[in-house]
């Protein structure tokens, strides 16, 4: 899995949004605004990783058991799926 090419994540004041550039603004209109751990599953994701690879980021980082951590990865994945984001 990968986001799409068109869509970057920046830091705006204390706040991490994804954003669309250049013909992604015509698909997708806003911005979607992401916690800690959002960042480090949607860097993991401009790199490529799979479903278990951002469950074990997430257990790595925070005190999580795993099929906690794979049900926040499976919504994480469907808002960014429903955004346009990323290809199923």
């Amino acid at each position: 899995m990968k986001i799409k090419e068109g869509y970057v994540l920046r830091q705006v004041a204390s706040h991490w949004v994804v954003l669309p550039v250049g013909s992604s603004c015509a698909d997708f209109n806003g911005m979607l605004s992401l916690n800690d751990s959002g960042v480090l599953l949607f860097k993991a994701l401009e790199k490529g990783s799979d479903r278990d690879a951002l469950a074990d980021i997430l257990t790595a980082e925070y005190d999580v058991e795993r099929e906690q951590a794979l049900a926040d990865v499976d919504e994480f994945l469907d808002v960014l799926v429903k955004a346009g984001c990323i290809a199923e």
